[in-house]
């Protein structure tokens, strides 16, 4: 995350903010190029959730995207000038992808991930789409596949924008399968 002198103060505390924010040691995540055309400013994060014990062949169970934008004169869509835009993506076994409450609940995770994490917001909307991949002919052999995609944005309160990183890395959690840390339980964060 870079600085200059033309970067709004506004914006240089929240890129601050996001990375002095603490996640869990099995989120991994890189800064990637941001959009360059829907807001003047704006970072950009992957995130990969790597369960101990999982080694670099194994297909990470949830990945996502996490994206901060600033626009200094606002957005009227947003009702504020700044936009957090996400995207997690996890395979589930099928038993899970088949449940008929799947997009109901995984949706229920992005609010309660928010409310934990006391990232005061507005305008929060969203999509969650489930996709069942199943083979045939030749590929018949190969299991079905379930996968759930849950995209959401909100406007952040502008003070306090590394909990709603954190409150994203709880959604990517949940849909890796990674059990809530207990009430007052810190994670050991591991050097990056």
């Amino acid at each position: 995350m870079t600085t200059d002198a033309d970067v709004p103060q506004v914006f240089v505390r929240a890129l601050h903010a996001l990375r002095d924010q603490r996640l869990r040691p099995e989120v991994l995540l890189t800064e990637v190029p941001a959009p360059g055309r829907i807001a003047p400013y704006a970072v950009a994060l992957t995130g990969d959730l790597q369960p101990p014990g999982r080694t670099v062949q194994h297909e990470d169970p949830a990945s996502g995207r996490f994206v901060l934008l600033h626009d200094p004169d606002g957005q009227e869509a947003w009702q504020g000038t700044f936009r957090v835009v996400t995207l997690v993506r996890a395979s589930l076994d099928p038993e899970a992808g088949a449940d008929p409450l799947l997009c109901e609940v995984a949706w229920s995770w992005v609010v309660e991930a928010l409310t934990t994490s006391g990232a005061e917001h507005s305008a929060l909307g969203g999509t969650v789409t489930r996709v069942v991949s199943q083979s045939f002919g030749a590929l018949r052999e190969r299991p079905d596949e379930t996968e759930v995609e849950v995209r959401a944005s909100w406007t952040p309160a502008p003070d306090g924008v590394g909990r709603h990183l954190a409150a994203w890395s709880g959604v990517l959690c949940h849909a890796g399968g990674l059990a809530p840390l207990p009430e007052g339980v810190a994670s050991l964060s591991r050097r990056r």
